[in-house]
């Protein structure tokens, strides 16, 4: 199989397994050669095409590009592409180092490796006669993932003998984040999965989805602001769920783009005080304590972000991610879902106004906490130790 990298990085060939290993298998919506296309674009190498046929003997007189062999029966982490595309001299094996699976050949050593190729010997013992290092997975790439804020090993999986259901329930495992709200980690999993499958295998892209919770955002606010505070909660919710859904689509389609990274992003950021001053709105003007809470709910909002930006101008690390008990204070901190929470249950208590009253008041409790958290992490700084993640402190040992 024959492709050309793109920008002149290097050549890619697939080889196609056995037509009996995976022909017509799709996880999540894509076949193994076309998730391996889309993980070595996002790495900067553009496939281009990919057909039967021999190996063909490599450079002409003049070129020096390396050469990224991959098999096709296999479901690559997307950090495993990327850093074996990093990696010059480098055989990745299967995590018990019985196969290898994928080979990056620096261009000098391109017209000695193609032969051996073409005689079909077994990769596991070619790779050591080209000169090459046998890496495992974990060997590749840490297990700790700072976007995600959690450690997973990295992910190689056979497509034969395998269920697509466990292969995509794996890949989905890996793009969920570890330390997130109570309501994302464990009650939004299971439902999130089914829905990002079905959108997977309609084709859905994820900024649709992304560009729905917009749409959603501006709907709770208006009903909100009029007083309608149960169906604005249910559409609120609704949205976060959606909020959940296109990242995870984004990342087990490898369809992730820096135009989606904006809209969600910003999205996340920019929302949850316009709701609060909505609800704020729509509740009766009479209520003594309307506006100190309003002023605390959306102040405190700000001041919380300043705190979690400030925790990562001056470590490199989010707040969360600190110690177990920044990952743990996460699930339930002033952030959008567990205020909706309170404020749901203010609304089926029939009492919206003591709702905003609670977010206010769990709004100053969280940012005390995580005002001593970060002078306590200046503290340590001050004192010469190293401001790290635990979960990554814990990966390293």
């Amino acid at each position: 199989m024959n492709g050309q990298g793109g920008e002149g990085r290097c050549k890619v060939w697939v080889v196609m397994e056995p037509a009996s290993e995976g022909e017509g298998v799709r996880i999540w919506g894509l076949t193994p050669v076309e998730r391996l296309r889309r993980a070595l674009r996002a790495a900067g190498v553009l496939v281009q095409h990919i057909h039967s046929g021999p190996l063909e003997v490599a450079p002409t007189q003049g070129e020096h590009t390396p050469l990224l062999v991959c098999r096709s029966g296999y479901v690559f982490d997307d950090r495993l592409v990327r850093a074996l595309v990093a990696s010059a001299a480098t055989a990745l094996t299967t995590p018990e180092g019985t196969e290898v699976v994928a080979m990056h050949v620096p261009s000098e050593q391109v017209a000695t490796v193609v032969p051996l190729l073409q005689q079909g010997l077994p990769w596991i013992s070619l790779a050591p006669m080209a000169g090459l290092r046998l890496v495992s997975p974990p060997d590749l790439v840490p297990a700790y993932t700072a976007a995600l804020r959690k450690a997973d090993p990295p992910y190689l999986l056979p497509v034969r003998g395998a269920e697509v259901t466990e292969i995509e329930n794996r890949i989905f495992q890996a793009a969920y984040k570890g330390v997130t709200d109570l309501v994302t980690k464990w009650v939004w999993p299971r439902p999130a999965r089914a829905v990002t499958r079905c959108l997977a295998r309609a084709g859905v892209h994820p900024n649709i989805v992304t560009v729905t919770s917009w749409v959603l955002v501006i709907v709770v606010a208006v009903l909100f602001g009029i007083g309608w505070f149960g169906v604005g909660l249910v559409t609120a919710w609704l949205m976060t769920f959606l909020d959940t859904v296109d990242g995870k689509l984004a990342r087990v389609t490898l369809t992730s783009s820096r135009i989606g990274h904006v809209l969600d992003h910003s999205l996340d950021l920019l929302h949850p005080p316009f709701w609060y001053l909505a609800w704020a709105i729509g509740l009766p003007a009479q209520a003594v304590w309307l506006a100190p809470a309003t002023f605390l709910t959306v102040g405190g909002y700000v001041v919380g972000r300043m705190l979690e930006g400030l925790f990562l101008l001056f470590f490199k690390i989010e707040i969360h991610s600190w110690r177990p008990i920044d990952s743990a204070f996460r699930t339930v901190t002033a952030r959008r879902n567990p205020n909706l929470l309170l404020l749901t249950a203010g609304t089926l208590a029939g009492r919206p106004d003591l709702g905003l009253v609670a977010v206010a008041f769990w709004t100053v409790c969280s940012i005390g906490f995580h005002s001593v958290r970060l002078v306590q992490a200046l503290a340590q700084h001050w004192r010469g130790i190293p401001v790290t993640t635990w979960q990554e402190a814990r990966t390293v040992a």
